[in-house]
């Protein structure tokens, strides 16, 4: 009988340096209050009790006191236990971002998560998955769920409605094939350097169309590999996606649902 691979020494970079104005609260999303707390105390405790990382960098939004006070106070009651907390500025872009998290891990450091604050059910599972494959050899893991709709392609109008305005349908995307992809997404540390390296010679509008770290990697040539993510894992982006949020986090029995 094989051994289990033994996972990688490996970093979580939690980004929470967005400004949530979809959601419409006038603060940082990851100060949205969820289920009696911020967003980001939630995506924290689940990191954590994943048991994955070996050190936490927080990219929070540059000069938030508050935010940067609640993290100082979660790096106290994981005094006599956890992750190392480190916690940086966050950048003008994700990207931006994701490096201060990377010039902030700590000496030994193996394997990197990159996670969205907004995935803040995301199950322990999820986490186990990703670094599980990561130990087996993959150079980057991604989660990803099937997509269930029709997805269309369209030719996109110009002007300031145009996503009002009428679309011509081009073609339609065979879905077998589609997946939508999650966080936390997980590196190998040298892909992950070589990968936001090379995306420092893009110019502005490539620069815009890259949406996610795997996606730098993918440029590089580099396989990257989808292991199962979970229906819990949505992203906070809208008023609608915090009430979903919050009947996850409660179910009708008072009792937080998790799936696998």
């Amino acid at each position: 009988m094989s051994e289990t691979p033994t996972r990688p020494v490996t970093a979580v970079i939690l980004v929470a340096a967005g400004s949530g104005q979809r959601l419409g609260y006038g603060m940082p999303k990851a100060a949205v209050p969820l289920g009696g707390e911020p967003i980001l105390m939630h995506a924290l405790r689940g990191i954590v009790a994943s048991g994955v990382s070996s050190q936490v960098c927080i990219a929070l939004p540059a000069g938030d006191t508050a935010l940067r006070q609640l993290c100082e106070d979660f790096r106290e009651e994981l005094a006599d236990g956890g992750p190392l907390l480190s916690i940086v500025d966050g950048g003008a872009t994700r990207a931006d971002s994701v490096r201060a998290g990377i010039a902030a891990l700590m000496d030994g450091i193996e394997a990197v998560l990159v996670h969205d604050a907004a995935r803040v059910l995301t199950p322990e599972s999820v986490f186990h998955r990703v670094t599980d494959a990561l130990a087996a050899g993959a150079a980057a893991v991604i989660p990803a769920v099937a997509v269930v709709d029709t997805v269309k392609t369209v030719k996109a109008t110009t002007g300031d409605d145009s996503a009002l305005a009428p679309e011509v349908v081009t073609g339609t995307a065979p879905r077998e094939e589609l997946r939508a992809v999650q966080t936390p997404q997980g590196f190998q540390l040298g892909t992950l350097l070589k990968a936001h390296e090379s995306a420092r010679t893009l110019d502005q509008q490539q620069s815009a169309a890259v949406t996610d770290d795997a996606m730098l990697v993918e440029m590089l040539g580099t396989p990257v590999h989808a292991v199962r993510g979970s229906s819990q894992s949505l992203k906070i982006t809208t008023p609608l996606d915090l009430i979903i949020a919050e009947g996850l986090l409660e179910g009708p029995l008072g009792v937080r649902w998790v799936e696998g």
